[in-house]
């Protein structure tokens, strides 16, 4: 059959292909329940057939504030299906956020998920003037929930009997450059920008990438927020693939659901590979005896793999084989058993984790791009050399990709680049120049084999008062291999060297201390103790050996606070908010340099 050009044909691909195959499976009330094709496809149209009851005309921006869950997609194809554009917003944002995206977008109809998001909702809605109706997918007594929604969508068919071919024939109008969806970005330089996005883009994506799955493959866990392009482009790609998606309970909850569903692959950041592996080194430092010698060794011969396994020696293989069988197996268990690839985006992975990931069995692939690029501009894949050490892998093959000559910048044009900001155009115009070169901010360079590896980003770098350029980005990624570090900024602009503040991982820091003899006991107790700085000033004076001169952190600072989305130091894809970090340890950061 004819390959989706629009997202919502993949629901007539999936009947088509495997209808015996659930499409999502969902913990309810402590038992993974399986949805179905059928199901899937009756509820999106009743969706659809309630929004042509309500007046809903092509694109109009229709919200849904909700965890990954069965539902999410309901709503998605349902309002695409009619033409009217799907937004979808954080669970976790502010409300003065909610207020600037729904007014800003005139959001007039409101799916949010829970109560409490219902109650967060109400709590501003007197500053909604557009907002006309308002429903939660987990009931809740008084109020219209998206089982109303289902039941509208019945009463307008039982009183037009020719809804379906009405629907038929709005799909029917829509083609692949109509857009489809509006995200607005998570504000991590400023007022956050509705970035809108065609059928088109989010197709080349999954067209990119559906070879490197395996063919036998077919389930997938998702955790990740749904309203991030990233998550959302992997969901479509399993869809595309006919996997069964579970979604996980909590991202708390990721390890224990891996146990149960066992999936094949899983999307992540960065931070939670980082978490992962923290983990496990964890574990080793409490291991003791010929145990501890073994697993680290193990460890050690992990970090040393090479992707092109052409380049091992047979002594290596032999030793890698017996690390398995003693050491690595009991990992990919930890994780289900059978977790063959790893996907990460959002930010760049340390080297030193690719590389032990992919030896244990976890092959760690990666992908590079924004919001604004449906988001892949350059993507890693399971051919013979699809993967290096370091690259987001190859550009896109249906794009253009260059690197501007002056500043380093990585440009993109092609399909897979947004229509524009909603109601904008002049920032449209500085993101996207007249030749349709879109502007990514971000610096980067392709090696002679092509391979792009990402440098920074143009808006973090800053000048010393001795005129050097610093990429903190840069600093603080190699830093961050050391367990000991959860999180950490680089400062420095106008002043005579880099400093930085370093978030500890307190849980690895409480373990050291207990086996150290320090008495600190709290986090404020811990970041004023002389042997702990002691021992940060050793983690950092190990890396920057590393470094450059004009590169190497001079002074730091201990927090004592962890940089979560709650106190708005991370977005919601767990990247620093720089001015936000800077704002709160202003006295700490004009104390690095007195």
């Amino acid at each position: 059959m004819q390959e989706p050009t629009r997202l919502f044909d993949l629901l007539e691909w999936r009947k088509q292909l495997h209808p015996e195959r659930p499409v999502f499976k969902y913990k309810e009330n402590g038992e993974w329940k399986e949805h179905y094709i059928d199901e899937y496809i009756e509820k999106c149209n009743l969706i659809s057939y309630a929004l042509m009851h309500l007046g809903v005309k092509k694109g109009e921006n229709i919200g849904l504030i909700s965890a990954g869950r069965p539902e999410w997609n309901y709503v998605d194809f349902g309002v695409q299906q009619t033409g009217a554009v799907l937004l979808p917003i954080y669970p976790t944002i502010s409300e003065e956020d909610y207020e600037f995206i729904l007014n800003d977008a005139q959001v007039r109809l409101l799916v949010v998920e829970t109560p409490a998001l219902y109650k967060k909702i109400c709590s501003i809605r007197e500053r909604l003037p557009h907002l006309e109706n308002l429903c939660t997918i987990v009931p809740m007594e008084g109020v219209k929930s998206l089982d109303d929604i289902y039941e509208l969508g019945r009463r307008y068919v039982a009183e037009h009997p020719d809804a379906p071919q009405q629907l038929q024939a709005t799909k029917d109008s829509l083609t692949t450059d109509d857009v489809c969806t509006m995200i607005y970005t998570s504000g991590t330089t400023g007022t956050p920008k509705g970035v809108m996005l065609a059928h088109r883009g989010l197709i080349m994506n999954v067209q990119e990438i559906k070879e490197s799955p395996g063919k036998t493959w077919t389930k997938a866990l998702s955790w990740l927020p749904m309203c991030h392009i990233y998550e959302r482009m992997m969901g479509y790609l399993y869809q595309w693939l006919c996997f069964t998606v579970a979604y996980a309970e909590s991202i708390a909850k990721v390890a224990d659901n891996c146990k149960e569903i066992s999936p094949n692959m899983m999307a992540c950041v960065p931070r939670f590979i980082e978490k992962v592996y923290d983990k496990i080194f964890r574990k080793g430092e409490k291991m003791t005896g010929i145990s501890k010698k073994i697993f680290d060794w193990a460890i050690d011969l992990a970090f040393k793999y090479d992707l092109d396994e052409s380049k091992l020696s047979c002594w290596y293989k032999m030793q890698k084989k017996m690390a398995d069988r003693l050491v690595y197996k009991s990992i990919r268990e930890s994780m289900g058993g059978e977790l063959y690839m790893l996907v990460s985006g959002g930010a760049t992975i340390q080297p030193r984790l690719t590389r032990f990931f992919s030896c244990v069995g976890l092959d760690l692939y990666e992908g590079y791009g924004l919001t604004e690029t449906s988001p892949l501009i350059a993507v890693t894949n399971s051919n013979k050399k699809g993967r290096k050490i370091g690259s987001v892998g190859f550009a896109m093959r249906a794009i253009e990709v260059r690197i501007d000559n002056e500043t380093g910048e990585i440009q993109c044009r092609g399909g897979n680049v947004m229509k524009g900001y909603y109601n904008a155009p002049e920032l449209t115009a500085q993101a996207i120049d007249p030749d349709g070169w879109f502007h990514t901010g971000d610096t980067g360079y392709f090696d002679p084999d092509g391979y792009l590896f990402i440098t920074g980003r143009t808006k973090s770098m800053f000048k010393t008062s001795m005129g050097k350029y610093i990429n903190p980005e840069v600093i603080e990624e190699k830093m961050k291999q050391s367990p000991f570090i959860m999180d950490m900024m680089v400062v420095g602009a106008e002043q005579k060297f880099a400093a930085a503040l370093i978030a500890p991982d307190f849980d690895m820091l409480k373990d050291w201390c207990g086996r150290h003899g320090v008495a600190a006991q709290t986090k404020e107790e811990m970041i004023a103790d002389r042997t702990v700085i002691a021992r940060y000033q050793k983690v950092v004076d190990k890396y920057n050996a590393e470094l450059g001169v004009t590169e190497q952190v001079k002074r730091f600072a201990l927090v004592a606070e962890a940089w979560t989305e709650a106190n708005k130091m991370l977005t919601p894809t767990q990247k620093l908010i720089r001015r936000n970090v800077e704002a709160a340890y202003r006295q700490q950061i004009d104390a690095l340099f007195v």
